[in-house]
């Protein structure tokens, strides 16, 4: 029986937790395996993970190193790298086994949606261009970001070698690696993810630091040389 395990790496999101533990138990309610890896919180997150039903890791900081820790626990076919801040459409399940039913498919992610409490219209206008960008770019050149939940099957994942333990874009390496299999399934259905960062730093700044970022990367400067610059 095909079956998925959802990996959440988790850091110091306490505030946020009560929230994700609610929605990741409808999924375990519909036999998805939860496994959220914590890298080292400080806050009250680990008093908050242990009073869950769920799988709860252990790792050194670093968000890739967490999902990879993850996958090595995960027992399951598929895997869904979920981003704390990420919910999932309510028939995410159903999407992502009938997207990997075929053996000719390894991969895929959803279009994803920014949301935002007591938006302005500029902002509702703003985050809906910007998730627009998002998915277009991703469709046009079959990179997601971890945001979009990226899911694959966990042979094709192991046969990769996982996530490279690179402190940024490693969810970008890893489409670019996943590429040379098969080209992903794009789902249309979206999944959310919230626009704090965008809120708290400015839609353009944020704008200019991403492409930024990822043009330097595409260029060959180091995760760990762009860390420092994020």
């Amino acid at each position: 029986m095909t079956k998925i395990s959802i990996i959440v790496p988790v850091l110091n999101e306490a505030e946020q937790l009560p929230e994700l533990l609610l929605h990741l138990q409808q999924w375990k309610n519909q036999s998805c395996d939860i496994i959220v890896v914590d890298g080292g919180s400080s806050d009250h997150s680990l008093q908050l993970l242990e009073k869950s039903s769920f799988t709860i890791l252990h790792s050194e900081r670093g968000r890739a190193r967490q999902m990879n820790l993850g996958a090595q626990f995960a027992q399951s076919n598929i895997l869904l790298f979920l981003h704390a801040d990420t919910r999932l459409p309510e028939n995410a399940k159903k999407l992502v086994l009938a997207a990997l039913a075929s053996e000719q498919e390894h991969w895929g992610r959803f279009d994803v949606a920014l949301r935002a409490e007591n938006q302005t219209f500029y902002q509702q206008t703003m985050y809906a261009i910007i998730s627009w960008f998002i998915n277009q770019r991703s469709r046009l050149s079959g990179i997601a970001t971890g945001d979009q939940a990226i899911f694959v099957k966990h042979s094709t994942f192991t046969s990769i070698g996982g996530f490279v333990e690179q402190p940024l874009m490693e969810d970008v390496e890893l489409c670019r690696q996943l590429k040379k299999i098969a080209s992903p399934i794009c789902l249309k259905e979206k999944v959310t993810t919230s626009a704090r960062r965008w809120q708290s730093k400015g839609v353009w700044r944020i704008i200019w630091l991403m492409w930024s970022l990822r043009f330097a990367y595409w260029r060959g400067v180091s995760a760990d040389e762009l860390a420092r610059r994020y």
